[in-house]
């Protein structure tokens, strides 16, 4: 390689790319040209930054790696999304990921962006074992309560999968009627990868879904509110009464329901 000094500033940001060692960080801090001393800091930044990132991951595999550790490999996070809005279904998303994988900024799907929620859907689905969604619609949730139609969407989401888990972490419930052993695990979806993992499945499916389901009832906004009581919602449930889509059990839309 030529010398540093012989480089303009992208040649530099080039050869930096290519070798991003310490000893040609240090020459380009000690470079006399500002440009490329900044390079390096940028550089620095950069690298502390996937330190971080995969001390936090790492953080996120705990639980994963005592049920690797005990023999169970292939291990389903199990998350819900959508158990609080007024109408839609609610879904839930299984997913085994791999003992190693590369999902920078997984998280709680909550806690995420809607394009980083998209991007990392994609990549889970690239980089999953397996993963499956399933659903409760809102007539089973008024049949059978959000709780149950949640158990019953995540069970559904269970059998989804072609490949048997020999364990599944699932957050915050416990699933009697699924015959595997399971570690429920309250706020999971920022304790564990794979939790984190199904919620973005979970949440994206729904999110899409309730897109989709605009087109039906429009003046709804939907694809908008994705269901969720809005007070722009709200104001046309108000003025229009609920939709087959509404749960009809829950308060703030029976209320409607008998004005109506």
């Amino acid at each position: 390689m030529e010398p540093l000094s012989q480089m303009n500033i992208r040649e530099v940001q080039e050869a930096l790319y290519r070798d991003p060692s310490p000893r040609m960080i240090c020459a380009c801090q000690n470079d006399s040209r500002q440009g490329v001393r900044r390079l390096a800091v940028q550089l620095v930044k950069y690298q502390q930054a996937q330190v971080l990132e995969q001390a936090r991951i790492q953080q996120l595999l705990v639980e994963e790696n005592k049920l690797w550790k005990q023999g169970y490999l292939l291990l389903a996070g199990v998350d819900e999304a959508g158990r609080g809005p007024l109408a839609g279904p609610v879904v839930a998303g299984s997913c085994i990921l791999p003992a190693k994988f590369d999902l920078p900024g997984l998280n709680d799907s909550k806690m995420l962006t809607e394009s980083k929620r998209e991007k990392l859907f994609i990549q889970i689905q690239k980089q999953a074992i397996d993963y499956a969604i399933g659903s409760a619609e809102s007539a089973e949730i008024d049949a059978l309560n959000i709780l149950q139609a949640t158990k019953l969407a995540m069970k559904r989401s269970i059998e989804g999968l072609t490949i048997r888990p020999h364990y599944l972490l699932i957050d915050a419930l416990n699933l009697p009627d699924v015959q595997l052993p399971q570690l429920p695990l309250i706020g999971g979806d920022h304790l564990s990868a794979s939790i984190a993992a199904a919620s973005i499945l979970a949440k994206v499916t729904r999110d899409r879904l309730m897109v989709q389901l605009h087109s039906l009832y429009p003046e709804y906004m939907f694809s908008k509110n994705k269901g969720y009581g809005t007070s722009e919602h709200m104001q046309v449930l108000k003025r229009l009464g609920p939709c087959p889509l509404h749960r009809k059990s829950f308060a703030p839309v029976r209320q409607e329901t008998s004005i109506s």
